[in-house]
């Protein structure tokens, strides 16, 4: 399974561009090698080329307003550079706020039970529904935040209303109680014609469909997704509204911020005067010598090379099977 669509798969299933520069560059710089275990990641500056370690990455993002590190969910490389990244930029700037995909908005009090020391660990991951991954890729980065008393927003939409969202479309928000309402951005479902373009290309395969074409199950699910990254765009701006001055680091599946589409352009149409940094993984397999740059630059300001992650699945009807369990757990959800 490609590795977008495998995140892109994992947050449906949790719920049912900078514009490139066309001056080629080398394809390797110097001091730049490939990634040699699952853990590491190799850093460049996505316009020049400028090969960064996580210091010299923090020091070139001190002035952004939020950076935004999109992952590979579950790949131990994105993740550690998360909590790298996340403590270097403290080193220089002690006001940040973590902002996580990887919480709904509707378990805030339960993330910030356990920072404030009242719930433990156990408590919060079963509480706030935290993601199975939570123990081996997210605790660095919510316990340094709970030992230096950082703010953690739990940036996402609830997993019940994007679900029903899902099934019956974007008229589903319609029928939520005010209170619930209130807690969702005004513009839900506000999106690009290009990132439309390329959430389509994604899961149909086609290319080029003008947004009055989508229909169905498909329009259900685009709109569940852009219900998504409005929320999270919202969430943060509010985050910053509270905490003037505070440098936000937003933790988001790459599908979420590449190009600087989805999550990204949603705060930019909010926030048009906010300095945002978009960093992005690529993998980049063995057998390649180079990391060719040039095919990749468009994704991101930075840019971070890794190993690809093992294939989930050879066995076509065993991958089948399993996206059928994964959707087949959320079926019981209620939409009335």
């Amino acid at each position: 399974m490609k590795p977008f669509f495998s995140s892109l798969l994992l947050s449906f299933t949790v719920i049912i561009g900078m514009p490139g520069c066309t001056t080629l560059q080398p394809s390797r710089m110097p001091g730049q090698e490939a990634p040699s275990s699952q853990y590491e990641a190799a850093i460049v500056d996505a316009l020049t080329g400028q090969s960064l370690s996580v210091p010299e990455l923090a020091r070139q993002l001190n002035d952004a307003d939020v950076v935004v590190v999109g992952e590979y969910h579950g790949h131990h490389a994105s993740h550690l550079l998360q909590a790298r990244l996340q403590q270097a930029l403290f080193r220089q700037n002690a006001r940040q706020i973590l902002s996580m995909e990887q919480f709904n908005l509707d378990h805030q009090a339960d993330v910030e039970a356990y920072l404030a020391g009242r719930t433990g660990e156990t408590e919060l991951i079963q509480d706030a529904n935290a993601w199975e991954n939570y123990a081996g890729s997210y605790r660095p980065l919510v316990e340094f935040a709970r030992q230096n008393q950082l703010p953690v927003i739990a940036a996402n939409a609830p997993a019940d209303i994007v679900r029903c969202v899902g099934r019956l479309g974007k008229e589903y928000l319609t029928t939520l109680p005010a209170n619930q309402r209130t807690t969702l951005p005004a513009q839900a479902f506000w999106g690009s014609p290009e990132y439309q373009e390329k959430f389509t290309s994604t899961l149909s395969g086609s290319h080029g469909d003008a947004p009055e074409e989508l229909s169905g199950h498909l329009l259900n699910t685009y709109q569940a997704q852009l219900l998504r990254d409005n929320t999270m765009a919202h969430r943060i701006l509010l985050a910053r509204e509270e905490s003037p001055g505070h440098q936000v680091l937003h933790t988001t599946g790459t599908f979420h911020s590449e190009q600087r589409l989805g999550t990204v352009e949603a705060l930019k149409h909010r926030a048009p005067e906010l300095t945002i940094a978009v960093v992005s993984p690529v993998e980049w397999p063995s057998t390649e010598p180079d990391m060719r740059l040039a095919d990749h630059r468009h994704r991101g300001d930075y840019l971070y090379f890794i190993q690809p992650r093992p294939p989930e699945f050879r066995n076509p009807d065993r991958e089948r099977q399993a996206m059928q369990e994964r959707f087949s757990r959320h079926r019981n959800v209620s939409c009335e």
